[in-house]
């Protein structure tokens, strides 16, 4: 087989200087991380290659330095260009102490930058980022005082202000299939996402570059199915085979991710009776029959889990920002795919979508927020999880509905015959008087008109008229106790404020055929409502 390569020999590929973007995400979906790990051997053996820019969309790793995290060492890498940060924490260490110069793009932009630097264009020209800390009049998506050029620029365009995310050469591309055959074609079909390898292998061909593909398995030419091969092999400078690959770093094979088969729904285990639940089944109520619906990584991803519960799971498509829709999203370090999923696609695709105001709401998590609604969940102190997909979608989805706990680090509470309470108060409070960082602009998502809430397990807020109006409170808790006193501004008080629905902080279930005091159905405002 021409194309394949020892794992040294395709190390030997790059270069000293080199841009290297890797496409793949978190918990090991696409992850080369057999050629991660023989560069970083390579590069702690020798020193070579180094000062790599290194490219990654998404958050690449499992929290175990796995993925990026075999590039985080001085000198092998000079500058980041990434999508989320969460998942090294000595690449972050590295940028909090100046060692490279560290960027945070949104997700979807930086998917749809190397769609255009394949297609030779000048940038991605967009809205999205504006007012935030991505916009050049804040931080420019610098994430340290080395990061110094500018990688978006704030332009008017036929009299509208945008931004403009200027494209750059792609030295070295390096993906991940299941099969590649003898003239280098990568099929995926054990993969349970597709990302962008093709864009990425594009735009590195195009720039003249090289493209180094692992795989698990070798085939014959010609015996690849054509529908599943993403990536022909005219493009592919190398192939590295891994026979010990795994699908994600947790699961050799999980065939109801891949699309193989399906597993019960009832084979999801239910979310556990506390505060991330109380969220979650708050922020199911505003999802509505037909709708198309994001969720973001941790608290908010729980909605999909009381959606199976309360078996209404059909009644919506879920969708997430890799590149799948509907099923249910995978959770924790897995988050990303689908169990179940209906369509695999590419994610420069889907953020088309998003982008373009597909979304009927999305639930995301936040942070931190503050008076003026502004959301913080890209730097928060010295943690720089940075911002993912967040900012695209919180800035185009119709309805965006924010979950978290009402105050972090320590939060104990008693839920007892529908009634929630304190027991101890978390040491770190979530609504201050300004975020560290403007990762979702409220004034700009009043400009817009968006429909904006945060919910957490004592309180519902709203975004009105650019105003933070308290409109429920949960049953047990006291107003100026467990919710005023632990804020950092005042919000407005709703002329209709009410108690959040006492079936919530109930363990069972809210949805019973046998006429439940619940029951789903579609009016004009489509959403779950008391039955009296």
């Amino acid at each position: 087989m021409k194309k394949l390569h020892s794992l040294d020999q395709a190390v030997d590929l790059i270069k000293n200087n080199d841009t290297v973007n890797i496409m793949a995400s978190g918990g090991g979906y696409m992850e080369a991380d057999f050629l991660y790990r023989g560069i970083e051997k390579r590069f702690l053996e020798t020193g070579k290659p180094n000062n790599l820019t290194l490219m990654h969309v998404t958050g690449v790793g499992s929290g175990d330095e796995s993925g990026v995290g075999c590039f985080a060492h001085k000198g092998l890498v000079k500058r980041v260009v990434g999508g989320h940060w969460l998942w090294s924490k000595r690449m972050a260490k590295l940028a909090v102490d100046e060692e490279i110069e560290a960027y945070n793009l949104p997700q979807g932009i930086l998917t749809l930058l190397i769609r255009e630097i394949a297609a030779g264009r000048p940038g991605v020209l967009t809205t999205v980022g504006m007012n935030t800390f991505i916009d050049p009049k804040n931080e420019g998506g610098r994430f340290n005082k080395s990061a110094v050029q500018s990688l978006v620029d704030r332009v008017n365009f036929q009299g509208e202000e945008m931004l403009i995310y200027k494209t750059f050469p792609i030295n070295v591309s390096i993906i991940r299939g299941t099969t590649a055959d003898e003239d280098g074609n990568i099929s995926t079909e054990l993969e349970g996402l597709d990302l962008d390898i093709l864009s990425s292998a594009q735009a590195a061909y195009n720039s003249g570059g090289i493209v180094i593909a692992q795989v698990k398995r070798l085939a014959k030419k010609g015996t690849l199915n054509p529908r599943m091969v993403r990536v022909p092999g005219f493009m592919v400078t190398a192939v590295v085979q891994d026979e010990k690959q795994w699908q994600t770093s947790y699961e050799e094979h999980n065939f109801s991710v891949c699309g193989l088969n399906n597993t019960p729904m009832n084979s999801i285990p239910p979310l556990e009776f506390g505060v991330r639940k109380i969220v979650a089944r708050r922020a199911s109520f505003e999802l509505k029959k037909n709708a198309v619906v994001n969720l973001g990584i941790g608290i908010a991803d729980g909605v999909a889990n009381i959606a199976a519960e309360e078996d209404i799971i059909n009644d919506f498509t879920f969708s997430i920002e890799m590149g799948v829709s509907g099923g249910v999203p995978t959770k924790g370090v897995l988050f990303g795919a689908a169990w179940n999923p209906e369509c695999i696609h590419s994610m420069s695709s889907q953020f088309d979508f998003y982008h373009g105001g597909g979304l009927d709401i999305s639930c995301l998590g936040m942070g931190e927020m503050d008076q003026s609604g502004n959301v913080n969940v890209s730097r928060l102190n010295n943690k720089i999880p940075g911002s993912g997909g967040f900012i695209d979608i919180s800035q185009t989805a119709k309805k965006v509905v924010f979950c978290g706990p009402f105050t972090n680090k320590g939060l104990e509470v008693e839920i007892k015959d529908s009634r929630l309470k304190i027991l101890k108060e978390g040491q770190q409070k979530k609504f201050v008087s300004k975020v560290g960082q403007i990762s979702f602009s409220g004034e700009y998502a009043t400009q817009k008109g968006q429909t904006v809430m945060y919910v957490t397990e004592r309180a519902v807020f709203e975004l009105r008229d650019g105003k933070v109006v308290l409109t429920e409170i949960a049953p047990g808790i006291d107003l100026e106790k467990d919710i005023l006193n632990q804020m950092e501004f005042e919000p407005v008080l709703a002329d209709e404020l009410t108690v959040m629905n006492p079936a919530i902080f109930n363990p069972a279930r809210m949805i019973d055929t046998n006429d439940s005091i619940f029951k789903y159905f579609a009016n004009n405002e489509q959403k779950m409502k008391l039955v009296s």
